[in-house]
């Protein structure tokens, strides 16, 4: 549960607007859960703009091909110090610090050969020229037959380590499935010393065949493309959830991507500046969905200029309840019924279980809670008791409820 700077501020994020997020995370969002605060992509860049990356950007590199964050847009970064100082001051708000990172090796690191730390090789003889990512034109690839790419992620990941990384959001690693890349970072973090999690992107057309490799080597992973502030995006995550729910459990989860709530758009790579486009109650089935079927939370809007309401949601504590005590999360209803689908999700508690009823329809509907679940005793977004079965649920919207006892 966390935040990113992704939605809000894409490749140009700058210290003072992470510090910003952080501080509001800290004084409303900690005593619900919200504990993660992550720079997202192209942070040594100091050309970086909105809508789009750049081609041959200057980025800012350490002496052996390391990226390092551009000073103008992270002051505290200046003299080589990277992230360790804006680190630092998130940990002071007990919080924890993360960073994304693309696959491979930069170009400017290749063209002007640097060497490669701890060992006699350099850049240009362990790149990969032929496996590069698509979309991003920061990086070559790496050449995982020669030792010197695990070198060189080995270094990488012990300058994270040192600069107190808590979370490394690596990119390019599972559209197509890069599985050598997957298992070369996990060794990286492992040599580290430092307790990192990993977390891989983005996950289009991600195959659960995967999962004993993705268990392995990460902590989570991305099961879509990016997901934005459009109900098509959100109604299209109930069948991959459904499909990768028997597959959650601790230690390896699937990641249906970032929460497009609050404020986003405002120098972003998609869309202008703006509100979220999701209603009110489109936003509560995103959060039910994604905690329902154990999906990370990493909200995507400005903290300090979200509404109070999209806040009130994220400060809901069933949110942190259901998502980390929970288990046996899966969809067992799922009906055509006129203009949507009634879909049933269930997942056990301790002592209680937990049940959403999504109405996809773009109208409300009665519907009621199937014959053979417990008696409902709590309805979950309200915090009102309850012990009805039959609701109301507007167009795009969910009941979430706590029922009496387990179920078989």
């Amino acid at each position: 549960m966390g935040w990113n700077s992704w939605d809000c501020f894409g490749t140009t994020v700058t210290e003072a607007e992470v510090l910003a997020n952080a501080q509001v995370m800290h004084d409303q969002l900690l005593p619900f859960g919200w504990d993660t605060v992550v720079v997202d992509i192209a942070w040594y860049d100091p050309t970086a703009r909105s809508h789009g990356y750049n081609e041959n950007a200057p980025v800012v590199l350490d002496d052996y091909g390391r990226q390092l964050p551009a000073p103008l847009r992270f002051p505290s970064s200046a003299s080589g110090a990277g992230f360790k100082p804006l680190a630092a001051k998130v940990h002071a708000l007990g919080l924890k610090f993360g960073l994304h990172i693309m696959r491979g090796i930069p170009r400017r690191a290749v063209e002007l050969d640097l060497p490669v730390y701890g060992t006699e090789w350099t850049a240009r003889e362990i790149a990969d020229p032929d496996h590069v990512c698509a979309w991003n034109p920061d990086n070559l690839g790496l050449n995982h037959d020669h030792p010197g790419a695990q070198a060189y992620y080995d270094a990488q990941v012990a300058q994270f380590a040192e600069w107190g990384v808590d979370f490394v959001k690596a990119d390019d690693m599972l559209a197509p499935y890069h599985d050598r890349e997957i298992a070369a970072y996990a060794q990286a973090i492992a040599r580290s010393g430092r307790d990192i999690v990993l977390s891989l992107s983005p996950g289009t057309h991600l195959s659960t065949h995967h999962v004993e490799h993705l268990r392995a080597n990460a902590q989570l992973w991305r099961i879509s493309d990016d997901l934005w502030d459009r109900w098509e995006d959100v109604h299209a995550q109930f069948a991959r959830l459904a499909r990768w729910a028997p597959f959650q459990q601790a230690g390896g989860w699937a990641d249906a991507d970032m929460l497009p709530l609050g404020h986003i758009g405002i120098r972003a790579e998609r869309g202008d500046d703006r509100d979220s486009r999701l209603t009110g109650d489109e936003q509560k089935t995103l959060l039910t969905l994604w905690v329902m079927g154990r999906s990370p939370l990493m909200m995507g809007g400005d903290l300090p200029t979200t509404s109070p309401e999209t806040l009130a949601l994220l400060k809901n504590p069933a949110l942190a309840e259901v998502l980390r005590s929970s288990y046996d999360g899966r969809e067992i209803v799922r009906e055509p019924l006129d203009d949507g689908e009634l879909i049933v999700w269930t997942a056990q508690g301790d002592n209680c279980s937990y049940a959403a009823l999504f109405w996809t329809g773009g109208a409300a509907r009665e519907v009621q809670l199937p014959a053979d679940l417990p008696a409902p005793t709590r309805d979950l977004w309200t915090g009102t008791q309850t012990t009805v079965r039959e609701y109301t649920i507007p167009a795009h919207g969910v009941c979430w409820l706590e029922l009496s006892s387990r179920y078989l």
